[in-house]
C-alpha cells in the first residue's frame, strides 16, 4: 500500500512539474520576445599584410597586432554574442614580405579562416594589378563590394559587386563599398579600365536601393576614402560623406590610418546621426560597434570602442 501511494504521489508530482514547466515557459515567451535584438560589428582596415605581431622591441608598436591574436579575440566575441559581422575597409595588401612573396594568397586565406563577411578594396589592393587581385580571389571565401569603382570593362566585372545584403536574427543589413580616386595614386596600368565615380552621388544611389527599395534596417558603408583631410577640405572623405548624404547608419573607414578610440558622430543631410569609425592600421586594433534594435528593427541605441590587439 505504501509503495502504491508513493507511485501515485510521484505521478501526480511529475504531472504538476510538467504543467508547471509549460506554464512557466508560456510566461517567459513574451519576455524573450521583448528583449532587444543586438548586432555586433567587428572591423579592421589597412592591415597591409601584417600577419605576425610586431616584435617586443619595436619602438612604436611593441608586441601588438598579429592575425592569430585577432582570431582569438573574434572567436571569443562570437562565443559571447549571437549576431556578429566581421568587415574590412581595404588595403589588405602590401606592407610585408608576405605580400611580395605570396601576392595576397596568405592574406585572403587567413581572412577566410577568420570568417570575414564582407570587405572593400583599397588603393593598395591594386598593387599587383587587376590580374593579380583576380588570381587571388579563389582564396577569398568572403565578398568584396565597391560601388564607385566601375569594373564593367575589366576582369573583375561581376566579381566585385556594389553592395551586399546580409540577414542576422531578422535584421536586414545592407553593406556597400566606396574607394578613393585612383588616378595619381595608382599606376594606370594596374587599374586599367576601372572607372572612378563620385562617392557622394554613388552613396545616395546605394542608400536609396538599400534603405528604400530593399528596406534594410541598417546601412553600412565600407569606405576607403579617408577620415578627414584638414589641409584639403574639398577632398571627399568620410566626414563630408556623412554630412552630404542620407540613410547611412555607419561608415567604417580606412586609407588615412586614423586611430579613433570610439566612433565619431556626424549629422547627415537630414540632421540624423551617422557613426564613423576607423582603427588605425596594421591590425593593431579591432573595432567593435554594438547596435541595439527595438521591436520594429529600428536602431534604438549603440556603443562602440577600439580593442587593442
Amino acid at each position: 500500500m505504501k509503495r502504491r501511494a508513493f507511485l501515485k504521489n510521484t505521478a501526480a508530482s511529475s504531472a504538476l512539474l510538467t504543467l508547471g514547466g509549460l506554464s512557466l515557459s508560456s510566461f517567459d515567451a513574451p519576455e524573450l520576445s521583448d528583449k532587444p535584438k543586438k548586432l555586433t560589428i567587428l572591423h579592421t582596415n589597412d592591415v597591409h599584410s601584417h600577419i605576425d605581431p610586431f616584435p617586443s622591441d619595436h619602438p612604436k608598436n611593441p608586441n601588438m597586432g598579429g592575425v592569430s591574436r585577432r582570431a582569438a579575440l573574434v572567436e571569443q566575441i562570437r562565443k559571447d554574442e549571437k549576431n556578429v559581422l566581421l568587415l574590412d575597409a581595404g588595403d589588405i595588401f602590401q606592407g610585408t614580405p608576405y605580400f611580395n612573396y605570396y601576392g595576397g594568397e596568405l592574406e585572403f586565406k587567413l581572412m577566410s579562416m577568420l570568417q570575414y563577411d564582407v570587405a572593400t578594396m583599397g588603393n593598395h589592393d591594386f598593387d599587383n594589378g587587376l590580374d593579380g587581385f583576380y588570381a587571388q580571389l579563389p582564396h577569398a571565401k568572403f565578398d568584396f563590394v565597391s560601388a564607385n569603382y566601375d569594373f564593367k570593362n575589366t576582369i573583375l566585372n561581376g566579381l566585385v559587386k556594389p553592395y551586399k545584403i546580409l540577414h542576422k536574427d531578422g535584421i536586414k543589413i545592407g553593406i556597400f563599398g566606396l574607394g578613393v580616386e585612383l588616378q595619381g595614386l595608382v599606376n594606370k596600368q594596374l587599374y586599367k579600365e576601372t572607372i572612378y565615380n563620385n562617392p557622394v552621388e554613388i552613396a545616395q544611389d546605394m542608400t536609396r536601393i538599400l534603405k528604400h527599395e530593399n528596406n534594410c534596417d541598417l546601412v553600412i558603408c565600407l569606405s576607403h576614402l579617408g577620415f578627414k583631410y584638414p589641409n584639403d577640405p574639398e577632398k571627399i572623405c568620410d566626414v563630408t560623406l556623412a554630412k552630404k548624404t542620407t540613410d547611412i547608419d555607419l561608415i567604417i573607414g580606412g586609407h588615412t590610418h586614423t586611430f579613433l578610440d570610439k566612433p565619431v558622430i556626424e549629422k547627415n543631410r537630414d540632421g540624423k546621426e551617422v557613426l564613423i569609425n576607423q582603427v588605425g592600421c596594421y591590425g593593431i586594433n579591432l573595432g567593435r560597434i554594438d547596435f541595439y534594435f527595438d521591436k520594429k528593427n529600428n536602431v534604438a541605441s549603440n556603443t562602440g570602442k577600439s580593442i587593442i590587439v
